[in-house]
């Protein structure tokens, strides 16, 4: 089951995501998302756990629970909706 972790401090990296998880079962994976041009964290990230009765009971149990002073929110992630793409202006359009 794939989790959307948000309100995370800036200061929590990916083996701290895991780490936050792993009590409750086996973790394949923990991101923090990272912005692309600060290279700072966003404050969320997903992590992935390979039984879902295990991620539904971190769910329940971490959901509102205070890491680093924050309240972090714990969902099952939803799938990505699709966007529309963005239109490209090469340098060669006149207006």
């Amino acid at each position: 089951m794939n989790i959307y972790v948000s309100n995370l401090s800036f200061s929590v990296q990916d083996e701290d995501l895991k780490g936050f998880f792993e009590e409750y079962g086996e973790v394949s994976s923990a991101k923090v998302i990272m912005d692309k041009f600060t290279n700072r964290s966003r404050g969320f990230g997903f992590v992935e756990m390979t039984d879902d009765a295990a991620a539904q009971k971190a769910i329940q149990e971490l959901d509102g629970g205070m890491v680093e002073g924050r309240a972090i929110k714990v969902n099952e992630a939803k799938p990505r909706e699709e966007r529309a793409p963005k239109k490209s202006f090469s340098g060669n359009n006149r207006w």
